[in-house]
Parts: structure tokens; C-alpha cells; sequence
């Protein structure tokens, strides 16, 4: 399994967080929609990371539903609350899982054709 480092997440939040700031307007619920929408779509993931060939799956290598990626997003709340040890945890951990991975019990994968 070609599991996403630390840098290739970063670059993706980066991104997902450019197109995610216009959307201040609808408050809190214009970026959780944006991320678990996209992240239980068909492609697995947001544009961010697409553009680095990552992609959101379960243990189980399946898509997640809308609600588990909602569930995923709120989750980061929990990694940001930890003084970013949390989002820190995927540069030490076997799978690089963050601490909203581990919650959700989901893997970011790049994908071996495309990266």
C-alpha cells in the first residue's frame, strides 16, 4: 500500500483551503460540505487531492459514505485541538495517519498509476 506522507497532505489541505475560503459565507457549513462531499464522492477526494493523486478510502479499501467522511471532518477538530500533534502524527505513524484518520478508521492512499 503507497500510503500519503506528510508533505502531500500538507500540499493538499493547502489547496483544499484556497478553494475552500470564498465559502466563509455559508459559515461552518460551507467546508464541511465541501469535504465530505467530495471525499465520499466517486473520486475519493477533494481537488486538493486529486492534483496529488491521493485519494480517501476505509480499512477496507471501499469508499466511505457521506456520513463517515462527515464524521472524519469533524474529527479534525480533535487533531487541531492537540496543538497539531495530531495532524504531526502521519509523519510517524505506519500508515501516516493523522488522529481524525485513526477516529474515522480511514487511509489517504496515493495512487500508484497516477503519482
Amino acid at each position: 500500500m503507497n500510503y500519503a506522507g506528510f508533505w502531500h497532505r500538507f500540499g493538499a489541505g493547502f489547496i483544499d483551503h484556497l478553494f475552500t475560503g470564498p465559502l466563509w459565507i455559508f459559515g461552518p457549513f460551507g467546508s464541511w460540505l465541501y469535504f465530505a462531499w467530495f471525499q465520499s464522492s466517486k473520486h475519493q477526494a477533494t481537488p486538493g487531492m486529486m492534483i496529488f493523486s491521493l485519494r480517501l478510502e476505509g480499512y477496507d479499501g471501499k469508499r466511505i459514505s457521506f456520513w463517515r467522511a462527515t464524521g472524519r471532518y469533524f474529527a479534525t477538530i480533535l487533531s487541531a485541538l492537540t496543538l497539531g500533534i495530531g495532524y504531526l502524527m502521519i509523519a510517524f505513524t505506519p500508515r501516516k495517519q493523522a488522529l481524525h484518520d485513526y477516529v474515522a478508521k480511514t487511509l489517504v492512499v496515493r495512487d500508484p498509476d497516477e503519482a
